[in-house]
């Protein structure tokens, strides 16, 4: 069963409310749903974009790192974002920091400053939406050596993990909440917060566990690349 599924099952049709015993089960706490997009706006399409069905299916299946979502996380009025990504084998996060705008400049400049401190190993892939802030992705990808890839229009789920990410990020950053204003210094503390945090799925070690893991294995195929 999907989420989508659930949720249908909960908002009550012709209204998208829910009782109010339900809603404070939720982890938004909203008791409406709201559309991402207003009625009859149009999606623009980046130039040159690869669909994400045209992705290797080894970023399905978590078993190779390296593979990252990213998406970003708005704040009063979109007026200001932070950037987020996820890698998708161990959950591991890193956070953009964009002080002054959110365009596909600032965005191009924070994305290449931070991957480009990670291993070549870790710089597979990346999955986002088909926002304009990622027009100049093929500058990104010719700068990190990523193949980025982009979701379908209203598929929010083919960047599950991502989703998942932000919705424990906005107990950090609220929605309606000016985000320019959060320094580096603790958009940073907020990133190795989540990433310390024990994971289910992980066996209960944390995703920088996980991937220090990963990466300090001899055994590993990753590893062995990563070092040689």
């Amino acid at each position: 069963m999907s989420h989508e599924t659930i949720y249908q099952s909960l908002y009550i049709q012709g209204r998208g409310a829910l009782n109010r015993e339900l809603t404070r089960h939720l982890r938004t706490g909203r008791a409406l749903r709201k559309p991402h997009r207003k009625e009859g706006q149009r999606l623009h399409r980046l130039k040159d974009m690869v669909s994400i069905s045209q992705r290797p299916a080894e970023v399905e299946d978590r078993a190779v790192p390296g593979h990252w979502e990213g998406d970003l996380i708005t704040g009063e009025q979109n007026q200001s974002a932070i950037g987020t990504l996820v890698e998708r084998k161990t959950g591991f996060v890193l956070l953009l920091h964009l002080p002054e705008d959110h365009g596909a400049v600032a965005v191009q400049r924070a994305m290449i400053a931070k991957m480009s401190q990670l291993p070549k190993i870790l710089r597979r892939t990346l999955t986002w939406d088909q926002g304009r802030e990622m027009a100049n992705h093929a500058q990104i990808a010719a700068a990190t050596d990523l193949d980025i890839y982009f979701c379908d229009p209203h598929s929010p789920w083919q960047r599950g993990s991502n989703e998942n990410t932000n919705g424990l990020l906005r107990q950090y950053f609220p929605k309606g909440t000016d985000l320019s204003r959060w320094g580096v210094g603790y958009i940073d503390y907020v990133a190795a917060e989540l990433n310390n945090r024990p994971r289910k799925r992980l066996g209960w070690k944390t995703p920088a566990e996980t991937l220090d893991e990963l990466l300090s294995d001899p055994t590993n195929p990753s590893a062995v690349a990563m070092t040689g």
